[in-house]
């Protein structure tokens, strides 16, 4: 399942590459919104769905599929989760930090899955139990221990009246660890935790396909994740918020989530 994650994935990217790239087309032209104006989804994302169901189809037939534009529903045996496109608001603009993102799940459980990053081609993937790689080369968290030197990641909702919770919470975290980075893709935050890029990062309000994937390569890198709950699952009550989506290398993963909820984590 492992490979066929990633043989879809580097299809996917193939096919993206070659539809019209919006910046480069007439504005508004194969573009709409989704929960706000600001959440937007292209005509590219659609077809990339599209492909990817149709790969599945032929090389796991039965297997039900969840994706972000076309809906699903995860039953019984495997299941595959997909993102088209994470970080859409990136590709709209033409910025390089987006990514397609496939996992193959098991009783709401991430077994296997692959992130790429089409502009660049670099393919994280992994399967449970069988570690990670980034083109095939084995992945591990930082070995940082000192909060205060950490790298973190974060994302914002696509709600102002919640953009200004999380920008309070992560102005209070400021002073606490050496810098933020908010790069537009769960998906790509949690690789690059398991790539140790980052030490830690904290994002509230992904759904489930942004972080199918990439949460299980984080995991398999060695990092302490923490994700909010997949469909029909209780949520963990650890007072980061039911929606809180975290991953951290261990040498601070404890005391980075202390300071997420001094900082008013629950409350975003």
């Amino acid at each position: 399942m492992r490979a066929t994650a990633e043989q879809v994935v580097r299809e996917a990217a193939d096919h993206l590459r070659g539809l019209p790239r919006p910046w480069e087309v007439e504005p508004g032209d194969g573009v709409d919104t989704k929960s706000t104006p600001t959440d937007v989804v292209t005509a590219s994302d659609h077809s990339v769905e599209q492909l990817v169901r149709s790969r599945l189809a032929e090389l796991r037939p039965g297997d039900d599929v969840v994706g972000e534009e076309h809906g699903g529903q995860a039953r019984s045996g495997i299941s595959w989760v997909v993102d088209p496109i994470d970080g859409t608001v990136n590709f709209l603009y033409g910025l390089p930090w987006y990514a397609i993102s496939l996992a193959a799940v098991r009783d709401g459980r991430s077994i296997a899955g692959a992130v790429i990053e089409p502009e660049s081609g670099r393919l994280w993937s992994a399967a449970l139990g069988g570690g990670a790689t980034c083109d095939g080369r084995p992945l591990r968290v930082s070995r940082q221990t000192d909060v205060r030197l950490s790298l973190l990641g974060t994302g914002f909702s696509y709600s102002p009246q919640r953009r200004l919770r999380q920008a309070a919470m992560v102005a209070g975290l400021l002073g606490d660890v050496r810098d933020i980075r908010r790069a537009g893709s769960a998906a790509l935050d949690l690789c690059a935790v398991a790539a140790g890029w980052i030490d830690g990062y904290l994002e509230h309000g992904c759904n489930w396909w942004d972080w199918a994937a990439a949460s299980l390569i984080a995991a398999e890198a060695g990092a302490v994740v923490r994700t909010p709950a997949a469909p029909g699952r209780t949520p963990p009550d650890d007072g980061l918020g039911a929606d809180a989506l975290f991953a951290a290398a261990p040498g601070v993963a404890d005391e980075l989530a202390d300071l997420l909820r001094r900082h008013g984590a629950a409350e975003v």
